[in-house]
């Protein structure tokens, strides 16, 4: 057996819904962790398409050496935390015990191709004992057959339900079976026959769609190739991707998928980076670039040297986090998961008493008895348990394909909550990408001495704007010096002692408070910024008895991106109200931009305890809110924000762990896509719990009116379900 390490703690008990992890790209039918105080072992399984497995599972491991369990309904697998006196074998017994088995990591998971043939043979023979019956009520050959097509079509229910009696559990299949031994005590064959057929055909389409679910979600493990080719000198080598290690260089050629994330050392070409970006335009790619694993190599010749592991890699990431979002229920799913633990039991007794009852007042017992058994059936509750996780599986995938990243099913139903987003600038509705646009002497140093020093300060930071001061220094030939006791002032700015003076690199608002602007300079600072240029003024800091001064200005700008006007009015139309800026820029650079891009208000010069503040005072409102950002900057914001959503997951490693949405390429407009399938997914799963009670409630009036009938009520459940899943599959299709 084939085992490998996770490196992930236990959690807390999943419960009874969907509850489940996954922690690796690759995933095999056994994988154990051990320390001192435990082991977690994962089993490969199928025939688990419902929370009614899921709940069967978690039912009989319950032991107080097993810590945790965690069924993942899209990838298949059971994880289960427990002490080491627990043996694999009796893991597998337990599980096996119920309907659900565990099988090997290369097996065949669908199972549905004997399902199609019971529930077909079962239809066929329904629809033969219905014509017998119509020809001759008597017909002991149509009871035959009637017996025959329960047994078929009952082999997928039966089980079930037994498994769950014996846990001492009611569920659907218990509710079902129930109502069909009801039907045969009082000779109604042919509606004992219709119920079985129709409940399973139900339990087909509901096994059908998880499964087109969870292909859609394979074809994510399926992108990066299982081996690559290892460049040693003259000689390639092919080996699997996961033996590969950090600095080898893997050798790609045109038309084929790049293995592992690594920064291109020799040759050129277009990549497409749709699998990670959802945008299918190539992006030209040449020596020092850095490429991603699962992207496709479309017409160079690439040799790379690896810079992440296989599984570290940014594909890996995307994995795990689509993979672990389906465990992370959105709330109507809680609600539902809640509802339908304590509806079945309800609904069982309310029957019973709908059959005893009236007996007391003189009533009919086989007229009650079978109004009894028309409840049963009606308050099946198929279609409102499925209504949830369909539709949340739906969306998250369909987004995933589209290069943005939501972690979980409560983080998708607040993004179509949101009515106020707040944007940080620079990176977000910026490029991100600043350039040195001029540079004036105040002190008549010579230019070189100044970007000299300038350089040496920035060395330390790798803020984009420092980056944008080196290379220009870079490019006119000046070498940074040695800066000591290197000091970061949020908000403010840097200094650094070089030749033991101290210098200062820092904002408008950083030089006035050092008392070392005039009127000349304000005046010139002033009208810098209301051209949205940035501005980074460099001086000799007052220390000791050296008088302060400032030796220059820097003028940085960075473009707003050419979409960003256009995706703020989508954002709008996709149902925010109101859009504010927030940047730690001065705050008429930032007004200047905010205004161009249409926002609603702007608020500059701010630190990231400001930006929180300004969050907290939205907050209040009584709004949703969401915070853009780069996902490290803008962390404390994102994180008090209702939603956190990060740009430009390709490349910010950290952005797709701190954020609750990323976008996985550096595109606004994601921004209203992502909103309008929130909120659209908000409205399918309102729909479709409604539509699920309603329907229940209609036909139960109908009951007991005595309007209403078995093969009615079955009717009725399966056409809710069918009815609940179609419209859930919508989703999988993104409307732009």
């Amino acid at each position: 057996m084939d085992n490998k390490f996770i490196n992930k703690e236990p959690s807390s008990c999943c419960g009874n819904g969907c509850n489940s992890s996954v922690t690796e790209s690759t995933i095999t039918q056994n994988q154990i962790l051990e320390n001192d105080k435990h082991i977690v072992t994962k089993f490969k399984v199928m025939n688990m398409d419902c929370a009614d497995e899921i709940k069967a599972i978690n039912d009989v491991l319950k032991n107080k050496d097993i810590f945790s369990i965690k069924a993942n309904l899209m990838a298949s697998t059971v994880e289960i935390s427990h002490k080491k006196n627990i043996t694999e074998s009796f893991l597998k017994e337990k599980i096996n015990s119920t309907v659900v088995r565990v099988i090997e990591e290369n097996s065949n998971l669908d199972a549905n191709k004997g399902r199609i043939i019971k529930v077909a043979i079962s239809g066929l023979l329904l629809l033969t004992g219905l014509v017998l019956d119509h020809f001759n009520a008597d017909s002991i050959a149509a009871v035959i057959i009637f017996l025959i097509s329960i047994f078929i079509g009952g082999s997928l229910i039966f089980p079930k339900a037994l498994s769950a009696i014996i846990r001492h559990s009611l569920d659907m299949n218990v509710l079902m079976t129930v109502a069909v031994l009801g039907a045969l005590i009082i000779r109604q064959y042919s509606e004992a026959t219709t119920v079985v057929f129709l409940f399973s055909l139900s339990e087909l389409l509901e096994s059908l769609s998880v499964q087109r679910a969870r292909k859609a979600i394979e074809e994510l493990f399926k992108i990066t190739p299982k081996t690559a080719l290892i460049v040693h000198g003259e000689n390639v080598v092919e080996v699997d991707v996961e033996k590969i290690s950090i600095d080898q260089v893997v050798r790609v050629k045109a038309g084929e998928n790049i293995p592992m994330d690594g920064i291109l050392i020799s040759g050129q070409g277009n990549v497409n980076q749709a699998s990670l970006t959802g945008e299918s335009i190539p992006v030209y790619k040449t020596i020092a670039d850095e490429v991603f694993a699962g992207t496709l190599n479309t017409d160079g010749s690439f040799d790379i040297k690896v810079t992440k592991s296989f599984e570290n890699s940014k594909l890996s990431h995307v994995v795990k986090l689509v993979a672990e979002a389906q465990s992370q229920r959105a709330p109507a799913q809680q609600f539902v998961d809640k509802f339908a633990k304590i509806y079945t039991p309800v609904v069982f007794v309310l029957a019973l008493l709908i059959f005893l009852i009236p007996l007391l007042f003189g009533g009919h017992s086989q007229e009650w008895f079978y109004k009894a058994l028309v409840l049963l059936v009606i308050a099946c509750p198929c279609a409102l348990v499925i209504s949830t996780p369909i539709s949340v599986v739906s969306s998250l995938t369909a987004l995933a394909k589209k290069g943005v990243l939501i972690k979980g099913g409560s983080h998708l139903e607040m993004l179509g909550k949101i009515s106020t987003l707040a944007l940080d600038k620079t990176g977000t509705i910026t490029e991100g990408k600043p350039e040195v646009k001029n540079v004036e002497i105040l002190n008549g140093i010579s230019t070189e001495q100044f970007l000299e020093i300038a350089a040496s300060i920035e060395t330390h930071s790798n803020h984009p704007i420092a980056q944008a001061i080196i290379k220009f220094a870079e490019d006119k030939g000046i070498k940074p010096k040695k800066a000591e006791s290197f000091k970061n002032l949020p908000g403010k700015g840097i200094e650094a002692i070089i030749d033991e003076h101290i210098y200062f690199l820092g904002n408008h608002k950083f030089v006035r408070d050092l008392n070392l602007t005039s009127n000349s300079i304000e005046l010139k600072l002033k009208e810098l910024e209301k051209q949205s240029l940035s501005i980074v003024v460099i001086g000799h800091k007052p220390h000791l008895n050296c008088m302060g001064e400032i030796l220059g200005i820097i003028t940085i700008g960075d473009k707003i991106r050419e979409n960003a006007q256009v995706s703020i009015e989508k954002i709008k139309k996709a149902g925010v109200k109101k859009v504010v800026v927030l940047s730690g820029d001065n705050q008429t650079t930032t007004s200047t931009i905010a205004s161009q891009i249409n926002a609603d208000l702007a608020l500059g010069g701010l630190l990231p305890e400001d930006k929180v503040e300004q969050i907290k005072k939205l907050l209040l409102t009584k709004k949703r809110v969401a915070m853009v950002g780069d996902g490290v900057n803008d962390a404390p914001a994102m994180a008090t924000a209702s939603l956190g959503i990060a740009m430009g997951g390709i490349g910010t490693g950290v952005a797709i762990e701190t954020a609750d949405v990323t976008l996985m390429s550096d595109d606004l407009g994601q921004i209203s896509t992502a909103i309008k399938s929130g909120r659209r997914t908000l409205h399918v799963i309102k729909f479709n719990i409604a539509f699920s009670i309603l329907t229940k409630l209609v036909f139960l009036i109908l009951a007991l009116f005595g309007i209403s009938n078995l093969w009615m009520a079955i009717v009725a459940d399966t056409g809710a379900t069918l009815i609940v899943i179609l419209n859930s599959l919508r989703l999988l299709n993104i409307e732009e």
